[in-house]
């Protein structure tokens, strides 16, 4: 499934993170974004990884692929990419989202460097067509590309809401970003998945 990563044995992996403001930790403390409370987790695990945060506030899937030659300037072990929500957003349409996120997945296989994909949920008021194409663009390509897919990065938010809860506890004022909180929750979610992916890797490499 995932080609073997050239790391030193005395050298943590290096997993970056590929994402937008969800990724980058907006509106928080640096320590309180996805990304340090993501490495913070790991290591209590007891799991020897450098995690990158390679988020920036307002990109699309379309400006994730445009600095993918910048992110893998430097070393790279594995990716986490977490984008969508910005096209998401705007409203973009779907099969332009799914080509970007298609050719960046393209570019780390030829790079030989093991992925993992979080999606999202659309919400129902852009229509059927539109929650279809979006949600399922990270399904298939999981599957075309052989990469684990933690389905939904917002899930401790989804489940309240699902469950009739508000989870206005967990966001920040703008109702968007998760606050501290929340982004606690969306660690301990995602978190064993990251994991799985990283022993995986491991192995590979021992």
């Amino acid at each position: 499934m995932i080609a073997c990563a050239s790391v030193a044995a005395a050298e943590p992996l290096r997993l970056v993170a590929l994402g937008d403001s969800l990724t980058q930790g907006y509106g928080l403390p640096s320590e309180d974004g996805f990304v340090p409370q993501l490495q913070d987790w790991l290591t209590e695990q007891g799991m020897d990884v450098e995690v990158i945060n390679a988020g920036v506030s307002g990109d699309t899937t379309a400006g994730g692929l445009a600095r993918m030659d910048w992110t893998l300037a430097e070393r790279v072990d594995a990716m986490l990419v977490t984008l969508g929500g910005n096209d998401l957003l705007r409203g973009l349409d779907p099969t332009s989202s799914r080509q970007n996120l298609d050719d960046i997945l393209s570019r780390l296989a030829q790079e030989d460097i093991p992925a993992m994909m979080a999606g999202l949920p659309a919400p129902g008021n852009y229509g059927p067509e539109f929650r279809q194409a979006f949600e399922s663009m990270f399904t298939e390509l999981a599957m075309i590309h052989d990469v684990p897919l933690y389905p939904n990065f917002m899930q401790p938010m989804t489940a309240k809401s699902d469950a009739g809860q508000s989870f206005a506890e967990l966001m920040q004022d703008d109702h968007i970003h998760p606050n501290a909180k929340g982004v606690r929750l969306i660690v301990e979610g995602i978190g064993p998945h990251i994991l799985a992916f990283l022993r995986n890797l491991d192995i590979a490499t021992n």
